[in-house]
């Protein structure tokens, strides 16, 4: 039997901490490396977001180059190049090759970005590493400098650092931008969740973007740009008190550069004015003169207690960039040949001390197929969201909107079926995301509620444009009717007079539409009539009434 003392020793020498790129190549599933096919496009996902993020931080509007190469039976070259402002050569190493390294990641408040952590596009190299032994190759240039910076590199697993085997400097036809070049294990498919519905999808939501597509076999698409306004630039925003925690208060109370308590709260804090900082310090039994630093765990409790209770307005929005909903219609309809199509932009809500805002789109008939499911396209902060569908809260939301209503066939809360396409963005400061991968939005009651509000004013629109085109094919099948009952009429009718039939034909014609439109509303009356429906179900959308009374507590 094992000493038990021996034991202790022995686990205690065998124990070391690993770097977190350690953790992740060994979990690369977590990040959506999981399978061949979706590695590619988690790859091309996450070299894209860096460039769309790069150049709007710049001010530019988004030229992005994807090319995918074979180079073997499983292994792929995967070539992105933008005309962002470019990197300095000194950080390239550390932007490309060590994890949790960015400008994305805000401890405290932040704003919205595709990215939230700094691990994506350095784990598309630790991945490339692991699977060919190849390193990431890199040219980048700034607008000041005279040439570019070529630098290869890989990752040293062990100590989440980069390691630079080669930089050197040329010519090139870019006057500012960066390339990226990874060779990985990979599977190309060409359907579904495929790179090129990726590219596609990520146009929708990002109409200010000219992004060309050129496949392992040579052929070429080209997702035009649809607007030239770059979209608000999101500003860096505090942390609201509902959403703060006593571990990162507690921090925040050390580095704090306010002298008293008072001041503390109404420098540090969104919405926080000298009134509420007082009102939730009297509620904490605390002194507003004290210094933040000297305040203990126990005080920071009562402190942040004192914070959650206290009567604060919602969030400021400027962290906050929406597509914005004629904008989003008008990208849709660039896509897609489609009979009907609308949009909302919904107003910003909160979740947590977190500020978010839904928009919707929905395309119907044209060019949409007719059988199956519906098509429902899930975006969070301008990324399209291509797995985990069922697992999303804007796919519950989706299912569990009534959309028969519409003029939509669906069976109990299931997908509804149709010629539909349904857009589904959700901006944020902080994404909700059920985890590192980012493939589904976490079911957070506000968001679903968001969403099902904003789909019903949408699914609202379709039902009148769906309601008016079926009483027309209903008139019109009731012309082609009283028009064959009339050549029968006037056959027979020309037998017992002798009449000519032609003649006949032509009365009995004016008289049946003649007796058609006795029947039938002015153009005028009718559209009063839509007006007044409308009118009474938009007011209930204003009062943020779910019609399909859902709790979402």
């Amino acid at each position: 039997m094992a000493n038990s003392d021996d034991v202790s020793k022995r686990l205690g020498e065998e124990m070391r901490a690993i770097s977190v790129a350690q953790f992740f190549e060994k979990n690369k599933h977590l990040l959506g490396f999981d399978n061949l096919t979706r590695a590619l496009l988690t790859s091309v996902k996450e070299a894209v977001d860096n460039s769309l993020d790069a150049c709007e931080e710049a001010d530019i509007l988004p030229d992005i180059s994807v090319q995918i190469q074979q180079v073997d039976a499983s292994r792929y070259k995967m070539i992105v190049e933008d005309n962002g402002p470019g990197i300095i050569p000194n950080k390239v190493g550390e932007v490309f090759a060590k994890l949790l390294f960015g400008s994305k990641f805000q401890t405290f408040g932040g704003k919205q970005g595709r990215g939230q952590q700094g691990i994506g596009i350095s784990a598309v190299v630790l991945y490339a590493q692991n699977t060919t032994g190849k390193p990431a190759r890199i040219i980048t240039k700034t607008k000041s400098a005279k040439q570019a910076t070529v630098v290869e590199v890989k990752i040293d697993v062990m100590k989440n650092e980069p390691i630079i085997l080669s930089q050197t400097t040329i010519d090139w036809k870019n006057e500012h931008g960066t390339r990226v070049e990874v060779e990985l294990e990979a599977k190309y498919v060409e359907k579904k969740a495929s790179v090129s519905e990726y590219l596609k999808e990520t146009a929708i939501v990002n109409p200010h973007a000219s992004i060309k597509f050129v496949d392992p076999k040579g052929n070429k698409e080209i997702f035009k740009r649809v607007t030239d306004d770059l979209p608000k630039k999101s500003e860096k925003m505090k942390p609201h008190p509902y959403g703060m925690e006593l571990g990162t208060l507690e921090r925040l109370l050390k580095v704090t550069s306010a002298r008293t308590l008072s001041s503390f709260l109404t420098t540090e804090f969104d919405k926080v004015g000298g009134t509420t900082a007082t009102e939730i310090l009297k509620v904490a039994g605390l002194d507003p003169k004290i210094g933040p630093k000297f305040i203990t765990i126990e005080q920071a409790d009562k402190l942040i207690k004192a914070m959650h209770s206290a009567k604060i307005q919602s969030p400021s929005t400027n962290g906050l960039s929406p597509i914005g909903a004629d904008i989003l219609k008008k990208s849709l309809e660039s896509e897609y040949k489609l009979d009907f199509a609308c949009s909302v932009t919904r107003t910003p809500s909160v979740y947590k001390g977190n500020a978010f805002v839904v928009e919707v789109a929905l395309g119907y008939g044209g060019e949409l197929d007719i059988e199956g499911p519906i098509s429902l396209f899930r975006f969070a902060n301008r990324v399209p969201l291509l797995y985990q569908q069922g697992a999303c809260a804007l796919t519950k939301a989706t299912t569990t909107t009534s959309w028969k209503n519409y003029g939509i066939s669906q069976s109990g809360n299931n997908m509804p079926t149709g010629p539909l396409i349904v857009i589904v963005h959700v901006a944020s400061v902080w994404a909700p995301f059920t985890s590192e991968s980012k493939d589904a939005v976490a079911s957070i009651p506000e968001i679903v509620k968001e969403t099902k509000l904003a789909l019903q004013e949408c699914g609202r629109l379709l039902g009148v444009f769906i309601g008016k085109r079926n009483r027309s094919q209903m008139a019109a099948k009731k012309r082609e009717m009283f028009k064959n009952y009339s050549i029968e009429l006037a056959r027979e009718l020309s037998k017992i007079t002798n009449q000519d039939e032609k003649t006949l034909l032509t009365k009995l014609l004016q008289i049946a539409e003649e007796m058609y439109k006795s029947g039938q509303l002015k153009p005028e009356e009718e559209e009063a009539q839509l007006a007044k429906i409308e009118k009474r179900k938009v007011g209930a959308f204003k009062k943020d009434k779910d019609e399909d009374g859902d709790d979402y507590e």
